[in-house]
């Protein structure tokens, strides 16, 4: 289908990015990559008067480091991510997502912050962020604020983000030297995953010292599998003890149920896929 009719403007700086959202209001919507809008477009779900591009604010775009977290701009596209040597040091489980995340025409378009900003429970990338800490910085008519992951995504795609506001950047902290693994389970290539995990795990001498876990498509929102986290807590990188500690995957998750699978399946998945994600982030045999 055509997209209903829309007038288009394209800023060249946040603060003119701002503006034309607050001089449009509930009749514009913000568009980055494009790969979740334009769909919703041309299905005409939705049909906004305006279209804002945030795709000639270079300030967006990029990826440095800030001591003890990286920043990436939220308009870096996900196949910049995929190569950058800064992520893959500091926070291979975001590279270790991407690596999966949908094909190379959509990883050339869509765009890091404009996949967070969607909070599609199903995408790739909340999960990751999510188990690493990451806080998302927030641009508005009153300045910036900072909200934290754990805060950032509220339900289904639903974030933090005002109606008048825009995510500018994201802020991964450094996880140097740990081993990360995204596992994803999926019918046929390029679909969205049934449920994922992204481990990251600090090994030493054999002994887990800590891990982090998160959930892709396991409730409304990205999850943090926080009882397996301290199941991991100070036990031996062994299939036996990593087993036992995933079997609480799915603690305080709410599934959904679709023609891909119930909860209890996804339930079960959770579980399975946990074990193979912490094993691989370890580097040890499954």
């Amino acid at each position: 289908m055509i997209p209903a009719p829309f007038s288009y403007v394209a800023p060249t700086s946040v603060d003119e990015a701002l503006a034309a959202l607050a001089e449009h209001g509930d009749d514009a919507k913000i568009l980055a990559g494009g790969q979740s809008l334009l769909p919703v477009l041309r299905m005409r779900l939705n049909a906004p008067e305006w279209v804002i591009d945030l795709g000639r604010i270079d300030s967006l775009r990029g990826v440095r480091d800030a001591g003890d977290h990286l920043v990436i701009g939220a308009m870096t596209t996900h196949h910049d991510v995929l190569h950058d040597p800064l992520v893959a040091e500091h926070a291979a489980l975001i590279t270790a997502a991407a690596t999966d995340l949908a094909d190379a025409q959509v990883r050339h378009r869509g765009t890091f912050g404009g996949s967070l900003a969607h909070a599609d429970p199903a995408g790739d990338l909340g999960a990751p962020v999510l188990a690493l800490g990451a806080s998302f910085v927030i641009a508005g008519p009153s300045g910036t604020r900072t909200v934290p992951g754990t805060e950032f995504f509220v339900d289904l795609f639903e974030t933090a983000i005002g109606d008048d506001e825009i995510l500018t950047e994201v802020h991964v902290p450094k996880h140097t030297g740990w081993g990360a693994h995204y596992e994803k389970f999926v019918r046929v290539a390029h679909q969205w995953p049934i449920v994922a995990v992204a481990a990251a795990v600090r090994v030493e001498g054999g002994t887990i010292e800590h891990a982090r876990i998160g959930l892709t498509n396991m409730g409304s929102t990205p999850l943090r599998a926080t009882a397996v986290e301290e199941a991991l807590t100070g036990q031996p990188l062994t299939a036996d003890a990593v087993r036992a500690a995933a079997q609480h995957a799915a603690d305080g998750a709410n599934p959904p149920s679709d023609l891909n699978g119930d909860a209890s399946y996804r339930s079960h998945l959770a579980c399975v896929l946990t074990a193979r994600a912490v094993l691989a982030a370890g580097g040890a045999d499954g």
